[in-house]
């Protein structure tokens, strides 16, 4: 399979050795710096995109691969307040498009968690939820697309949770109103991520975790969903994936 990636970081290169291991072939690797090699690429030259670029460049990069008719696998996250024109486009054009804010299988399996215990503490509201997660200080935005992803399967079975609120590091402590959950965003060193959700009360606490050790997790996963987009039409995400067919 002819891969190209949109996004050379860190994640790029670590989806690129992924990909190399699996078989597949690199059509290209695009950054900021050589955009315009982008139409020097044949229609016929890629047969899927994995995008793992930055909120400012990802509107663009998407709109260009659907044009082109390019199945897309997109990891960027600060980008969603677009997602539903995009999806829309990608209609239009009978594209396949499979977005997830995090692409580990780990996390995935944590997210249901998240919702099952969710679930479970909806009927005790003396427990208040709150998150934290951590990334490395590259990361540009926060709170992360993944916190973002656990903070509304909460609200998606506690009703008394409406929205989210993000404290990040040096801002005044916040005061959260009953509706909101709280989400801490540290940026530390060389983290990949983690991400804790925490149910507190005047007693004792609950409190769930995913450590991220590795890249190597998340780039294996936007690659099996490369692979699995394949000859594919519509809108897919981990679940499709996954074969979480109850959400």
């Amino acid at each position: 399979m002819n891969i190209l990636l949109l996004g050379y970081g860190k994640m790029g290169k670590t989806i690129e050795k992924t990909a190399l291991e699996r078989g597949h072939h690199i059509a290209g690797r695009i950054t900021i710096d050589n955009v315009a090699d982008l139409d020097q690429l044949q229609t016929a030259d890629v047969d899927v995109v994995i995008e793992f670029s930055s909120p400012e460049s990802a509107v663009a990069n998407l709109t260009y691969c659907f044009e082109r008719g390019w199945p897309v696998v997109c990891g960027t996250t600060g980008w969603l307040n677009h997602r539903a024109d995009l999806e829309d486009l990608c209609r239009e054009k009978n594209g396949a498009f499979f977005y997830a804010s995090n692409y580990s299988i780990g996390v995935n399996l944590f997210f249901k968690l998240n919702k099952t215990l969710a679930q479970f503490m909806r009927n005790y509201p003396s427990y208040q939820v709150s998150m934290t997660e951590i990334h490395h200080t590259e990361k540009k935005d926060a709170p992360s697309g993944t916190a973002i992803t656990l903070a509304e399967g909460v609200m998606q079975h506690l009703p008394a949770k409406r929205r989210w609120v993000v404290n990040e590091p040096g801002n005044e402590p916040l005061v959260v109103a009953q509706d909101a959950i709280e989400i801490e965003s540290l940026r530390e060193g060389v983290v990949p991520g983690t991400h804790t959700v925490r149910y507190d009360s005047a007693v004792d606490r609950i409190e769930i975790s995913h450590v991220a050790h590795s890249r190597e997790g998340f780039a294996l996963g936007a690659v099996i969903a490369a692979e699995w987009i394949a000859g594919r039409e519509g809108i897919f995400g981990m679940n499709d994936l996954l074969n979480f067919n109850d959400e």
